[in-house]
């Protein structure tokens, strides 16, 4: 039903526009089944997929990742999808309108998106405000993705970094530093050596004094040089974070189906979905190899169907995230794969 009818529908409209739109349908969906009593009919609790990662107990290995929820507004509707997790994110101190529109683009050929969004968000407290009217029923785990505002100049990051991971540390289950979206200028620059080891370093030291620590982990962008993986591998060992996301949209416009009159025309962007898989695989393979496997790491990157994700765990991952599979094959999808995940 999904494939034939409800995504021709909101493929009709902007890919923004439908994302909102779905959204908004989801939630009218969501509210009506629990009205009759029919929510765990529908979408049944799954109780027997457990697994320990980070220290946190997840009910399966599916997460959904960071973007599709950024000011956590939908957890209610979002909670009760399949989901072992949910991140929400990226969000920054101040609220951001982030880039002009249009910023969000379907490449239907190649089961993709590319994406120039800028970290729009309502700010880190609006985001407060929102987890704490959740009532997390199924008992997922949060994970909260922080980032730095637009017009905070990198030498000052840190500063952002640390507030929001302040403000949300009573809030969610852990973080997520976000150093690697190719859509806020600069932004990748973080990931360096020197100013990527300064922000963990701080936020690792925060984390200590608190009476209840949460895993702190790291998402990197497909894009990196051998010699930033050499150097974030090194980090992610001896920094004292619990693991890495791998990976970010990536830069890359090579091997699409999607012809090159169209893709010039979108423009800058992060590029998701099927085209990205086997990137954040390779880069997800060298980072095991170059830790020994002894850094926990969530997959992203191009998981569209149980296939895909079972793949990925198998070759070293301990979860996997979706995102532009989610909007590609809905809520059917979801359940395919965690009907298949071990």
């Amino acid at each position: 039903m999904y494939r034939f009818f409800i995504r021709p529908f909101l493929f009709l409209f902007p890919a923004e526009t439908a994302h909102h739109l779905a959204l908004r349908l989801l939630s009218i969906q969501i509210r009506i089944l629990k009205i009759f009593g029919l929510i765990n009919l529908i979408y049944p609790v799954i109780e027997d997929k457990q697994i320990s990662a980070f220290g946190l107990k997840f009910k399966n290995q599916l997460g959904l990742a960071a973007g599709f929820d950024k000011d956590a507004k939908y957890l209610d509707i979002l909670q009760y999808l399949g989901f072992g997790f949910l991140e929400v994110g990226t969000i920054t101190p101040k609220a951001q309108a982030g880039n002009p529109k249009p910023r969000l683009f379907r490449l239907k050929q190649d089961n993709a998106i590319i994406n120039r969004m800028g970290f729009n968000n309502g700010g880190v407290h609006q985001m407060v405000d929102n987890l704490k009217k959740f009532k997390n029923e199924r008992n997922l785990i949060i994970g909260g993705n922080i980032g730095k505002n637009k017009t905070t100049p990198n030498e000052d990051a840190i500063n952002d970094y640390v507030y929001c991971f302040e403000q949300l540390h009573d809030y969610v289950d852990y973080f997520v530093v976000n150093v690697s979206s190719p859509n806020t200028p600069g932004l990748r620059a973080l990931q360096d050596k020197e100013p990527l080891l300064k922000i963990l370093s701080k936020l690792v030291s925060i984390n200590i004094d608190q009476k209840f620590p949460k895993p702190i982990l790291l998402k990197i962008a497909p894009d990196v040089t051998e010699g930033q993986l050499d150097d974030i591998a090194d980090i992610a060992l001896n920094s004292g974070i619990h693991g890495m996301i791998i990976s970010n949209t990536t830069i890359d416009r090579s091997n699409l189906k999607t012809d090159k009159m169209t893709i010039e025309s979108i423009g800058n962007g992060g590029l998701s979905g099927v085209p990205l898989h086997s990137k954040a695989m390779s880069i997800q393979k060298a980072f095991l190899e170059k830790t020994n496997g002894k850094v926990e790491i969530i997959a992203v990157g191009g998981i569209n169907d149980a296939v895909s994700a079972i793949n990925t765990l198998s070759q070293g991952a301990k979860l996997v995230q979706v995102y532009t599979g989610f909007v590609y094959g809905g809520v059917p999808m979801l359940k395919s794969i965690t009907k298949e995940l071990p």
